[in-house]
């Protein structure tokens, strides 16, 4: 088999199989309603789903309480009808205790939905701990921002930041932390940013927990290029991914035959590095006389081949090295062999842009020693939030830090 640099080809697993009991009873879940009022329940089940939400109160100490306007909450799960914002302060930080050196799936929901009657949508920027995550431009998003990374935690503290940028307020409506496989989603460096995760269904609904045992939230999409076929037999899902069995029931296939079956998504950067996961499944029982065969092609270069989905069983093709996508657009193609005699298909696919965290958090000990002195007197000024040090714009009030470059933890030098 013909390989690329920068792919692997994963077949059926066990790791996957230990984590899914895990992943099943929410177990390491973090589901934040962020601005339940108090005398709401807290847990609650959010019937849709199946999640068990509670009240953010106990994981950040700011912040005022708010609820989108009654006639539109009947667009959005319960979760997101509730929020709080954050009038005083520039910082103001959720703490989170989560597994250090494990892959989370992190994911914020904003939803401004008018909760203050000013018809004034805000714009402010996301901290994942003293580095820049994303800014959220509810101005141009009306229907809510969802920001999403893959993030290993370099400690069992995470900080998730709200920094007001002009004139409005800041504001959240959910916080969800998943831990996830532990040999999922590996890069060379840097976290992942969710960019597309998609599977190939006509009108079907989109999908996540309990569909998805990491609660990845996939939505359907097909082309008027493409033809769908599926299975109403057991897809075999057991892999480090483990994407929802229901998700690889469905494949697109090219209607022309011998044409391609091609995806493209657009780059809003020449210079942003992707990686792709493609999971394959046949779904069709092949005659004697049939073979399905393809290549798969990135901008006109060899991703991986040949791929041979095995029947009613999960093959995932992945970057282990991360690609570019010339000219702002990037071009997947799956292209039949000149063997076989059926055309490629997909079930589903995802795509990550890569995302640098670059500045250390400052030394563990510091950090705890300085909140150790803030819990004995007492203090509770509002910028004592996330990390003491950095970014230097928000050090805290009374310390003095020694900072040198990014890759060195900050130590506090006096109080």
């Amino acid at each position: 088999m013909e390989r690329s640099l920068g792919i692997w080809l994963l077949l059926t697993g066990t790791l996957a199989i230990i984590h899914i009991g895990q992943a099943q009873s929410q177990q390491g879940f973090i589901s934040l309603d962020c601005g339940l009022p108090p005398n709401e329940p807290s847990p609650y089940k959010e019937p849709r789903t199946g999640l068990q939400f509670i009240s953010d109160a106990i994981f950040i100490q700011t912040g005022k309480l708010g609820r989108i306007q009654a006639n539109l909450e009947a667009e959005f799960l319960k979760p997101s009808t509730t929020l709080r914002y954050f009038p005083e302060g520039t910082r103001n930080c959720y703490n989170l205790n989560v597994e250090k050196g494990r892959k989370h799936l992190i994911r914020a929901r904003f939803v401004y939905g008018n909760y203050d009657g000013l018809d004034t949508a805000p714009t402010f920027d996301l901290y994942l701990g003293p580095n820049p995550w994303a800014t959220v431009d509810l101005q141009k998003q009306v229907n809510g921002s969802r920001p999403e990374i893959l993030h290993i935690p370099t400690s069992n503290k995470l900080q998730i930041c709200l920094v007001k940028t002009g004139e409005t307020t800041p504001l959240i409506s959910v916080l969800e932390v998943r831990p996830m496989g532990k040999d999922s989603y590996l890069t060379k460096s840097g976290s992942l940013k969710f960019y597309y995760r998609e599977y190939f269904s006509k009108s079907a609904p989109s999908l996540r927990y309990p569909d998805d045992v990491y609660d990845r939230q996939w939505t359907s999409f097909f082309e008027k290029e493409w033809t769908q076929i599926s299975t109403t037999s057991d897809v075999s899902n057991s892999n480090d991914y483990q994407p929802p069995k229901v998700a690889l029931t469905t494949a697109a296939i090219p209607t022309n035959a011998s044409a391609p079956l091609t995806n493209v998504w657009g780059s809003v950067d020449v210079g942003e590095q992707y990686y792709v996961y493609a999971h394959f499944a046949e779904i069709r029982e092949l005659l004697a006389n049939e073979t399905r065969e393809f290549n798969m092609v990135l901008n006109g270069k060899l991703f991986y081949g040949p791929v041979v989905p095995p029947n009613l069983l999960i093959t995932t093709v992945l970057s282990v090295s991360p690609d570019t996508c010339e000219e702002g657009l990037c071009n997947l193609q799956l292209i039949r062999t000149n063997r076989s005699t059926l055309p490629p298909l997909l079930n589903a696919y995802e795509v990550y842009k890569v995302i640098q965290f670059p500045q250390s958090e400052t030394n563990e000990n510091d950090v705890a020693a300085v909140k150790n002195i803030q819990a004995t007197y007492g203090l509770s000024r509002i910028n004592w939030q996330s990390d003491p040090c950095v970014p230097l714009q928000f050090m805290w009030d009374g310390l003095n830090c020694s900072v040198t470059d990014t890759s060195t933890p900050p130590r506090i030098t006096t109080l």
